[in-house]
């Protein structure tokens, strides 16, 4: 009898921090990712534009674009790039231009979603005011693509961005910031 009393109260010991939800502090010198907030949007939200399609087009961006989703701009290629559609499709149907602000920086931010597949083929780009970086994540099936384009980014940091950015877009955008196809 003692010992299923001492192996239950091992049992409690090592199960209770689990259920009191453990939190472990974060490595020292880490920093908590950036917080995105949106702001109100004046004349420089639609410095590029006022749809994505104008965006991704535009004679300021149009090549930095490009660069920015290499191989998965254009249409899928066997073996090269991440996506089963090209990138573009992603921005067919534009939600609104928006800005936001990450630390000391303000981003044009757009959505949007592929036209056949609005639910499956998701895209966020931003865009650093001066437009010298870029930034995008693009959903597809339940896996998230990330890319980066400027002085100083790489993928794996601006998908820290990206996401504190969707979640400040879905604070005001009653869940969902990408765009509704009509029925």
């Amino acid at each position: 009898m003692r010992h299923w009393l001492l192996r239950g109260a091992v049992v409690c010991l090592l199960v209770a921090p689990a259920v009191a939800g453990c939190v472990v502090p974060p490595e020292p010198g880490s920093s908590a990712p950036p917080e995105a907030a949106v702001v109100a949007a004046d004349a420089r939200a639609l410095a590029y534009g006022r749809t994505a399609g104008e965006i991704l087009e535009n004679p300021q961006l149009g090549d930095k674009v490009r660069a920015l989703f290499g191989a998965d701009w254009a249409a899928p290629t066997p073996g090269v790039g991440k996506l089963s559609a090209p990138a573009a499709q992603y921005f067919e149907l534009g939600g609104p231009v928006r800005m936001v602000r990450i630390g000391d920086a303000n981003y044009i931010t757009v959505t949007g979603c592929a036209r056949q597949a609005c639910s499956g083929r998701r895209g966020l780009l931003l865009i650093r005011e001066g437009g010298e970086q870029l930034m995008a994540r693009l959903d597809e099936g339940g896996f998230s693509h990330h890319y980066a384009y400027g002085p100083g980014l790489t993928a794996g940091p601006a998908g820290v961005m990206l996401g504190s950015v969707l979640r400040a877009l879905e604070r005001v955008s009653d869940g969902s910031p990408f765009p509704r196809p009509a029925p």
